[in-house]
């Protein structure tokens, strides 16, 4: 063991409570008593507590077996009640010296809240016509040396909830409910994919020689044995179109990826997203399957289209209304870019109106200047993206992937989704002209290599490869299913619903 290990060893030890010491202490006793729980294996569980209790009738006077964590324990001399809360809840226990024996019913006065214990027993119903099991047996299965917060205050510091999200699960009932209701919502969207319209799972590359896919700032590693630079996907948009040109007409992939940029309510630097592709498909299809996922996800979890949020309310039922981007800015500011032609004007008109001079000539171009100032002026509106709305006519200065508009080719088929004013959604009827995708990628390139922009997308030529293969007539979308999520669970931060958010180290 290292010197730096053994000193954490022994700060360890020195740290412990007096509480903790006891409950060391205890532990010692029972081992030498040869009652060791740690060398307990396994428990034949047949019921669990909500099963039992919504299941009363029918399983009154039946023999259960269960086990679970010590929640409460009121020993009141021969006899003692203890709630155990197990995946389902709580569920009281009653215990009688008689019953167990004057040997087990000893050591049982000495458990913790916290330890882990089976129980077997008969269902029953006691004077207060609470459901409990009448133990008959009982098993120490694991001994808690940690002290849990007390009942009546709970784990409530959200930085300590966040860090030790295994507390929190025991001591927040509506914590567990949430994760709970997430892994409904995963099912429910992977459901509709497979089920309503055909999608395969697929897996793809985690790390890559490129961080393509989107416009962000990627965490970098290197690979020792290929001496070579490897960056976490910030996307997997990629390589799914690369399957789509190998023939697999509808493939979807849901998992993390990771982006080192800033870190709020609604962003952590790794997330969950779910890409789908569709061959033969277009924005207004994958629109449809925007609308079902979150419509159907909600339906699922809450029974209702109504989708409430920190006191507003949101209707997901299809279909969802449509803005357009330069409309928007129109609407909001005043300024009609339909209007305005020339890079030269549309910069003009930007500062006239407010926006910082040298920014609006950094940005330089019209199609960028109407993305900052719907971002700017029209994103922070209160109520205004409420929605849900799709916003549609991206300029294709920000949009390096998606078809330009045969009615406007300084646009693209693109649509972001919003609910509650956040980016839930991002689609396109995708690009499929090598040539134009690869000047597009080039021009990327140049901004990136002049440090204009350093989330500019990268070249990547074995993508123009794939697309002069030929990619079919395309529809794609991505969902950050983290923002579904904390929509449909009514959760005020991402890390609420992400079991182990990104947290700064506990030492600095």
């Amino acid at each position: 063991m290292s010197a730096e290990g053994t000193a954490d060893q022994e700060m360890y030890a020195e740290d412990l409570t007096e509480q903790r010491r006891i409950r060391r202490q205890k532990l010692k006793e029972l081992q030498e008593a040869g009652r060791n729980p740690f060398l307990q294996e396994t428990w034949n569980v047949t019921a669990h507590s909500m099963d039992i209790k919504d299941n009363f009738d029918a399983m009154e006077d039946e023999e259960v077996s269960v086990a679970g964590r010590i929640m409460s324990k009121r020993v009141m001399g021969k006899a003692a009640f203890f709630d155990m809360q197990d995946k389902q809840g709580r569920i009281q226990c009653y215990v009688k010296r008689d019953d167990i024996g004057a040997e087990e019913y000893k050591w049982f006065k000495t458990y913790d809240i916290g330890d882990i214990v089976g129980v077997e027993g008969r269902v029953f119903k006691t004077k207060t016509d609470e459901i409990s099991v009448h133990v008959t047996r009982l098993v120490l299965l694991s001994k808690s040396l940690q002290v849990l917060p007390d009942k009546w205050n709970g784990l409530k510091d959200t930085d300590l909830r966040y860090r030790q999200r295994y507390v929190d699960l025991i001591m927040n009932p509506q914590v567990r409910d949430t994760f709970i209701k997430r892994t409904k919502i995963v099912h429910e969207i992977k459901r509709v994919l497979e089920e309503d319209y055909g999608y395969m799972e697929v897996d793809t590359p985690i790390l890559s020689p490129i961080a393509g896919g989107a416009n962000a700032r990627p965490f970098v590693t290197h690979h020792n044995t290929l001496d070579i630079d490897l960056y976490m996907r910030i996307a997997n948009e990629l390589y799914l179109k690369r399957l789509i040109v190998g023939g697999l007409d509808r493939v979807y992939e849901m998992g993390h990826m990771f982006r080192n940029e800033g870190m709020d309510r609604n962003h952590n630097p790794e997330f969950t997203s779910m890409e789908c592709y569709m061959a033969y498909g277009n924005m207004e299809s994958t629109m449809d399957v925007t609308e079902q996922i979150v419509y159907k996800a909600q339906m699922a979890v809450n029974g209702t289209p109504i989708l409430t949020y920190q006191g507003k309310e949101f209707d997901v039922t299809p279909p969802w209304k449509r803005l357009n981007m330069t409309d928007a800015v129109k609407e909001i500011t005043g300024v009609d870019f339909n209007k305005i032609e020339s890079d030269e004007d549309a910069v003009q008109a930007a500062i006239d109106y407010g926006m910082d001079e040298e920014e609006a000539r950094a940005l330089g171009n019209r199609g960028k200047i109407i993305a900052e100032m719907f971002e700017s002026y029209c994103e922070d509106v209160p109520g205004y993206l409420d929605g849900p709305v799709f916003v549609v006519g991206h300029p294709v200065e920000i949009s390096p992937l998606a078809k330009r508009d045969p009615e406007d080719p300084r646009v693209t088929r693109r649509f972001e989704a919003y609910i509650n004013g956040w980016e839930v959604a991002n689609a396109f009827s995708e690009l499929n002209d090598p040539i134009d995708q690869y000047e597009r990628f080039a021009e990327q390139q140049r901004e990136r290599d002049a440090g204009v922009d350093d989330e500019a997308h990268p070249m990547d030529m074995d993508f123009v490869n794939a697309l002069e293969v030929g990619l079919p007539p395309t529809g794609g979308l991505g969902v950050g299913i983290d923002r579904v999520i904390m929509l449909i669970t009514n959760s005020p931060s991402i890390r609420d619903v992400i079991l182990f958010p990104t947290m700064k180290s506990i030492r600095e």
